[in-house]
């Protein structure tokens, strides 16, 4: 089996060993792999409990529905009960976490495709939104978010005279 090779256009340092221009250098995918990783670790070191939301949590399937007076988020969360669900509203940042708790079982487990443990999902809205009146209900696996737009942001209907 043939091994990918690329070609140095300069002199490189690589893998402990110094490289002339021109020299063919065999590519690790894998080692490209963690190189990438390093870089993404590094780059959220700063952002603080982000990087933990994106390490061991995973993302509920969601719908964002605009209406004429509303924003109508609705998430995927079967399983999941009201006491499990945190949102929280900061502008028009909407922000959904929680946790689907893990099934007892009786007999043994051989196949999983569902997500269990820590979710979160975030959105920011585009437009202007009335924070005091938004409402949440849970119903048959599905969460539905309604936050109002600003009485400013609806439309207004004007009549010709």
């Amino acid at each position: 089996m043939a091994v990918p090779v690329r070609q140095n256009q300069s002199t490189t340092e690589n893998e402990g060993t110094r490289r002339q221009s021109g020299e063919p250098r065999v590519w690790h995918p894998l080692m490209e792999l963690q190189r990438l990783n390093d870089q993404l670790s590094r780059s959220l070191e700063g952002w603080g409990d982000l990087s933990s939301v994106l390490s061991d949590a995973f993302t509920p399937l969601a719908d964002v529905e605009e209406t004429d007076d509303a924003y109508v988020v609705e998430i995927e969360l079967p399983g999941v009960k009201k006491g499990d669900v945190d949102i929280s509203m900061e502008g028009r940042r909407l922000t959904v976490s929680g946790e689907r708790k893990e099934k007892e079982r009786t007999g043994v487990l051989r196949r999983r495709t569902r997500s269990v443990g820590r979710f979160h999902y975030e959105i920011v809205l585009p437009g202007e939104v009335d924070e005091g009146a938004v409402s949440a209900s849970l119903d048959g696996g599905v969460l539905t978010i309604r936050v109002p737009k600003r009485e400013s942001d609806r439309p207004r209907r004007i009549q010709v005279k």
